[in-house]
């Protein structure tokens, strides 16, 4: 069974990712994929550069992921043209590394992929678990981690569907608003519920 982990950008989506690899599950996650997919070398990489320009390279010729994140998250059109060129990319690899998990003997993978609903990824995953937090919580979360202005905070969730909007499409909804150990009381018992199926 292939379960798709999502949420919301700081809903603790990678505390959730965190109690699952503990408990032996295989956790693919698609920010890492989408990291490695752009590295110097891979068809991605270069598509980029000749989209953005050279302006968006570190010295060392990697992408300057900061960088290329300012333009994307300010400008609509430069965001789903990024995505155009990475997600392919990313969702074949994706594909491959859960193969190889079954392969390996392994009944349950786990995706971790935070814009499953945006990007339409919903046919890659047999149930969707979403990591939730009301959205007041979302954005001091994420203004503190990252040291976001409240606008920069809100201009990053905003680009994504509201929290509240990804509920319809969960098998199981994980309320991640409370302790650590409240959450993980929550992770154990869905994976119960996954071993008796």
């Amino acid at each position: 069974m292939i379960i798709g982990l999502t949420g919301g950008i700081a809903t603790g989506k990678s505390t959730v990712s965190d109690i699952l690899k503990k408990e032996g599950i295989p956790v693919i996650d698609a920010d890492i994929v989408a990291r490695e997919v752009v590295e110097p070398g891979e068809g991605p990489y270069h598509q980029i550069i000749d989209h953005f320009g050279l302006k968006i390279l570190l010295p060392n010729g990697e992408i300057d992921r900061e960088k290329l994140g300012t333009i994307v998250f300010g400008d609509e059109t430069e965001r789903l043209k990024l995505n155009e060129i990475v997600h392919p990319a990313v969702r074949k690899e994706m594909v491959r590394q859960s193969h190889s998990w079954q392969t390996k003997g392994h009944q349950l993978v786990v995706m971790d992929i935070p814009l499953l609903i945006e990007s339409d990824l919903l046919h890659m995953v047999d149930e969707v678990v979403l990591v939730y937090v009301p959205e007041a919580i979302q954005l001091d979360r994420l203004s503190k981690r990252n040291k976001f202005s409240l606008e920069e905070a809100k201009k990053r969730i905003n680009s994504q569907l509201p929290i509240d909007e990804k509920k319809q499409y969960a098998s199981y909804i994980i309320d991640n608003a409370g302790t650590r150990d409240e959450t993980r009381h929550q992770v154990m018992q869905l994976l119960n519920n996954w071993k008796k199926k």
